[in-house]
This record gives structure tokens, C-alpha cells and sequence, in this order.
């Protein structure tokens, strides 16, 4: 990749990460919903300190991966609304590497407020703090991952009506190995087993999403603004 459109990337991110400390409400609302989601469960399966260890990494992944969802509508959909998008698309920058430029700014933005806020639920799920890194270290690739897939799915249903409906419906089962091999990292962990494995298949979701999700997202640009 040129110099050129490395920096051009970056300037790209770098919108994004000032518009989102300029309007924090998409941030704030994914983390918060991220909380209040996770601690619902407990009042719904009962106070047993071993059923919450043993969900407690299942619970922290699906509230994750629905909270990650929350901002996903107005990824691109605030650029094509107010014509920005069409100048985004002028710049020179390549759809694709726009697509993924928006990507990262989103993970920057969501995924990492939510990775933080992981620990603290997970502990007071009751999950052991010693198999705390393992799900942390599941979540890094996997929420980089919901990234991908949830900017090729927003741009997929730009301009679409009802996209936000659409939208989960794209995303979840694409999203569903993630969810399973990361659970599962911490569950190996708990009963004495390799989980390397199961990282390793997180990883290699991820080795997979990142050429072809930012493809299909620009892909998916260009059509909306065709």
C-alpha cells in the first residue's frame, strides 16, 4: 500500500474518531447497553455463583456482539445522508480501503470501549480472574471481526428500507463461529483443556473477514452511490 493512501486512511479514522468524541451518544449507548444487558442475567437465572461462572463467557459474547450492533446503522448511513459519502467516494481513496478505513474507526470506537468493559462484567458474572485474559484474548480478534462483518453488512443494506432491520439479520449468523469458538476458548480453559485451538480458529476467522469483508463493503459502496 502506497504512502499516499495509508495517509489518506488515516485521515479517514481520524474523522471518524473526532466525530465520535464530538457526538460520544453511539459510544456511550453501546457501552451502556453492554452493561445494563449483562447484568440482567443474573436476576434471570438466579443467584448460583456456579451456573454464572460456567454462562459467563457465553453472556459476555452475545451482549458484546449485540452491543457492537447498535451503532452499525449509521456507519455509512450518516455520510450518505448528508452527502459526505459521495465526497468520500471522490477522494481517490479505494472503496474497499474507504470501507476498511471505517471499519477500524468503528472497532476504535465500539469494539475497544466494550473489550474494557468486558472485564468488569465478567468478574461480576463470577468468571475466575485467572481465565479472564483467555476471554479477553478470544475477544480481541472476535470483536475486530464483528467490525468487519458489520461494516460488509452496513454498507450491503445502505440506502435499503428498513436496513436497520435488515442489518442484525445479516450480521448474526455470519457472526455465529466467532461466537462459538470464543465461549468455547474459555469453557477449555475452565475444565483444564487446550484453548489455543480455539483461538487460533478466532484468529483465522479474522485472517479470512479481512480481505473479503472490506471488498464486499466497497462493493456495497459503490452501488449506493451509483
Amino acid at each position: 500500500m502506497s504512502a499516499s493512501l495509508t495517509a489518506a486512511m488515516g485521515a479517514v479514522i481520524g474523522r471518524d474518531l473526532r466525530l465520535a468524541l464530538r457526538h460520544g451518544a453511539d459510544t456511550l449507548g453501546a457501552v451502556l447497553f453492554f452493561i445494563v444487558a449483562g447484568s440482567l442475567f443474573p436476576l434471570a437465572l438466579g443467584p448460583s455463583p456456579q451456573l454464572l461462572e460456567r454462562m459467563a463467557p457465553g453472556i459476555v459474547w452475545v451482549c458484546a456482539l449485540l452491543a457492537a450492533l447498535l451503532p452499525l446503522d449509521r456507519l455509512f448511513g450518516a455520510e450518505l445522508e448528508d452527502g459526505s459519502l459521495d465526497q468520500l467516494m471522490l477522494s481517490g481513496l479505494p472503496p474497499s480501503l474507504l470501507a476498511l478505513a471505517k471499519m477500524i474507526a468503528h472497532w476504535l470506537t465500539t469494539g475497544l470501549p466494550l473489550m474494557i468493559a468486558a472485564g468488569p462484567v465478567a468478574i461480576m458474572l463470577g468468571l475466575s480472574p485467572s481465565r479472564l485474559p483467555v476471554l479477553l484474548a478470544g475477544l480481541l480478534p472476535g470483536s475486530l471481526t464483528l467490525s468487519l462483518l458489520g461494516g460488509m453488512a452496513a454498507s450491503v443494506v445502505l440506502g435499503a428500507r428498513r436496513g436497520g432491520v435488515l442489518l442484525p439479520l445479516l450480521v448474526l449468523p455470519l457472526a455465529t463461529p466467532a461466537l462459538i469458538f470464543g465461549a468455547a476458548a474459555v469453557e477449555a480453559a475452565r475444565v483444564g483443556l487446550p484453548f489455543g485451538p480455539d483461538l487460533d480458529l478466532l484468529c483465522a476467522f479474522l485472517a479470512a473477514s479481512l480481505p473479503l469483508c472490506p471488498i464486499a463493503a466497497g462493493a456495497g459502496l459503490r452501488a449506493a452511490v451509483a
